[in-house]
């Protein structure tokens, strides 16, 4: 009895060995590289997102401001329509700045300064 429980010691000891050491004879460089996830293709909007050498260009959300109008009216003037509008980049106050996207992929860029706008 004594000798058929030292064998089973022997042997589970043995077994626990082998899993102490799971990388024995395997090198470091077999290890498979650590995933990343993959980029993301769109913004929280639901626009498509641009890349710059992988790096994510961030992107604005667009806000109406108090000029917005103005801005649509003098990108109008210079041919630039289309997209969501005018979009206020600045904090709101007594100087504003404002975006926009033109139907040819051009930006046109506006600053107020106390309701008077002009083209930047």
């Amino acid at each position: 009895m004594k000798r058929s429980l030292v064998l089973l010691l022997c042997c589970t000891s043995l077994l626990s060995a082998c899993s102490w050491m799971p990388t024995l004879g395997k090198s470091a460089d077999t290890q498979p590289a650590p995933r990343k996830p993959a980029p993301r293709t769109t913004a929280d909007d639901g626009t498509p997102l641009g890349y710059v050498d992988g790096v994510e260009i961030q992107k604005v959300p667009f806000r109406a401001g108090v000029s917005s109008a103005t801005v649509e009216s003098l990108a109008k003037q210079q041919g630039c329509t289309g997209g969501w509008g005018a979009g206020l980049v600045s904090e709101p106050g007594p100087v504003e700045i404002y975006r926009m996207t033109c139907e040819n992929g051009k930006v046109f860029m506006a600053k107020c300064e106390l309701k008077q706008c002009k083209a930047m």
